[in-house]
């Protein structure tokens, strides 16, 4: 669908944070009615904690934390599984829905017969995966809290991190999701994310792999986030945990500027 507009202003610097409201709105109304749906994704992580932290901990015992400090097993695991909950639900959110969107019930079309400009789409879309992951991380804290699995009131700290690491994954997912035709291009979704979840520190400390494997995992987004979140709820602070959120923020803006380009290119056809 040709937009010929001339008002028409693309690129992320120039949008009207007003219009992509309007996209977290129009989501709203799609999904007040499938609340369940929205709400079982902070289940995930908590079922995880349960059956991983709570139950092979109690035969693994403690491990070594931030800084060497021993921690329990748990505790260890809970901000890993945040962050793997933040990447999981930003990614589907990202990719899943917004394929459906763009490919099949064309609604970006139907909405840039309006003043909204493909820069409000792509932020407002990533918005609104933000804002589910502040309901999850936020309800996620609470369990965490009650189990006492925080050691420092830091751990409040957790929820930016998480929205953090949401906005890094759900601005590639985003970026992604323009370069798909089919439903078969998501394996390799699976394929991405699955490693990331499973070597990234989520369940042991990178320390018991050989160097060469730790230096490959550190690279990964995931691992930024873990040990970002791992820190806060902890209460253990460092330099590096600069590093981790600065990492992540670059990995956002270089996605979201991509899924901004690609965007305005394909709903300008």
């Amino acid at each position: 669908m040709s937009v010929s507009a001339p008002s028409r202003i693309s690129g992320i610097g120039r949008l009207t944070p007003f219009r992509a409201q309007r996209i977290w709105e129009h989501n709203y109304i799609a999904y007040r009615r499938l609340w369940k749906v929205v709400f079982s994704g902070f289940f995930e992580p908590v079922f995880y904690l349960f059956s991983v932290g709570v139950g092979i901990g109690a035969l693994v015992g403690d491990v070594s934390g931030p800084g060497g400090v021993p921690v329990s097993y748990a505790a260890f695991v809970a901000p890993a599984l945040m962050a793997a909950s933040a990447m999981n639900g930003a990614v589907i959110e990202t990719t899943f829905n917004i394929f459906f969107k763009l490919r099949f019930q064309n609604v970006y079309e139907g909405i840039l017969t309006t003043p909204m400009q493909p820069a409000d789409i792509a932020i407002g879309e990533i918005g609104w995966a933000l804002l589910r992951g502040v309901l999850y991380s936020s309800t996620f804290i609470i369990v965490m809290v009650v189990m006492g699995l925080t050691t420092s009131w830091l751990a409040i700290l957790a929820i930016p991190g998480s929205v953090l690491v949401g906005f890094a994954f759900g601005a590639v997912g985003l970026a992604a999701t323009t370069y798909m035709r089919s439903w078969q291009d998501f394996d390799l979704v699976t394929l991405a994310t699955m490693p990331m979840f499973l070597f990234s520190g989520t369940f042991y400390p990178l320390d018991v792999y050989p160097p060469a494997i730790q230096l490959v995992a550190k690279i990964s987004p995931l691992y930024h986030g873990t040990e970002l979140l791992r820190g806060f709820t902890l209460g253990v602070l460092d330099w590096t945990m600069l590093v981790h959120a600065l990492f992540l923020l670059v990995m956002g803006l270089i996605g979201a500027a991509i899924a901004n380009r690609r965007l305005d290119a394909m709903l300008r056809k």
